[in-house]
């Protein structure tokens, strides 16, 4: 059968490289990676189910379970809470069980006819990105009376901040900003400053990472082999969504199992071309669709001038998709 090179350790890589032994595919994965730092990973419904049933229950551990979310979406909008199973976990962890729950891995020196990769590559700063919009991220202490199983958004003017709950008293603190920063901890503390959550927390973040969070997708994330094999971009190096959804694991997820079964149509005789177009396809048709849920939901919550030019992005994307 085909033998696929797994070049990397993410989770959207090694969920695909399970897929593919389980047809009978040979697979080399990535070496293992070097300890990286804690990165706290929120899964919901669609990421959970998904998980189970292509891992299966032995995959989760060490995590943090929650029961509940609450909402306060635009100004003055009450809050709600309703009942919503989640799971904090850490991702490096995570992934670090599905090496072990992978198994076998094929040692032949023979080249791969295919590569499997998150990483975006050369064609990286080439993807379809509309928005400047960035993520800010840090932990903090909870208040020791604090709920620890409820995770929540709030609205401010400047961004949408979440807190996540993870255990042993500690809190991941996220908010989305309209733009870079110049100092990500000092701009997470007056997110954290203007929302009602703040009062939730010990203190603010004395560290945070930013990172660029517009919703993207890689305009080329299939070839079909040629003379140096194919290569199937999945995960995040694919089709990078707001996390604002909490849908971006799921999608990952459903990036690998759809770059399986490319893989698996291909060894069985359908066009390489073919799959890899219906792939290119399917990635631009779920991009689309998550830009319509972002302009709705940014619509109703935020009117200041730097919101409105990620507003204006987002129709641009739009408009430009539906004159294609």
């Amino acid at each position: 059968m085909t033998l696929v090179e797994i070049a990397g350790s993410g989770l959207a890589e090694l969920t695909c490289a399970r897929l593919l032994l389980a047809r009978g595919h040979r697979v080399r994965p990535a070496p293992p990676p070097a300890r990286s730092a804690s990165r706290p990973l929120l899964l919901t419904g669609p990421a959970l189910e998904l998980l189970g049933s292509l891992w299966g229950r032995e995959l989760l551990g060490g995590g943090w379970w929650l029961t509940h979310r609450e909402v306060r979406w635009g100004a003055g909008a009450p809050a709600t809470r309703f009942p919503q199973r989640a799971y904090a976990v850490d991702g490096a962890e995570l992934t670090a069980r599905m090496r072990e729950l992978l198994g076998r891995r094929d040692e032949s020196a023979d080249p791969p006819e295919w590569t499997v990769t998150a990483d975006a590559g050369p064609d990286g700063s080439a993807h379809r990105q509309f928005g400047r919009r960035t993520l800010l991220a840090g932990t903090a202490p909870l208040r020791r009376a604090g709920d620890r199983t409820t995770a929540r958004l709030d609205c401010t003017e400047l961004g949408w901040l979440h807190l996540t709950p993870l255990g042993r008293g500690e809190c991941l603190v996220q908010a989305m900003v309209p733009g870079p920063a110049a100092d990500p901890a000092g701009l997470l503390g007056r997110v954290l400053a203007e929302s009602c959550l703040a009062g939730r927390l010990s203190r603010p973040p004395r560290t945070a990472v930013a990172v660029a969070a517009a919703p993207s997708v890689h305009p080329t994330p299939a070839a079909a082999p040629a003379a140096a094999g194919g290569r199937l971009v999945v995960g995040a190096g694919a089709l990078r969504q707001d996390p604002l959804s909490g849908t971006g694991t799921a999608q990952a997820l459903r990036t690998a199992i759809l770059a399986a079964a490319v893989i698996d149509a291909a060894a069985r005789g359908t066009s390489a071309d073919a799959l890899c177009t219906h792939y290119a396809r399917r990635l631009r048709t779920a991009h689309d669709a998550h830009l319509r849920t972002c302009l709705r939901l940014y619509e109703a919550a935020f009117t200041t001038g730097a919101w409105q030019d990620e507003l204006d992005a987002t129709r641009t994307a739009l408009l430009r998709t539906a004159t294609a």
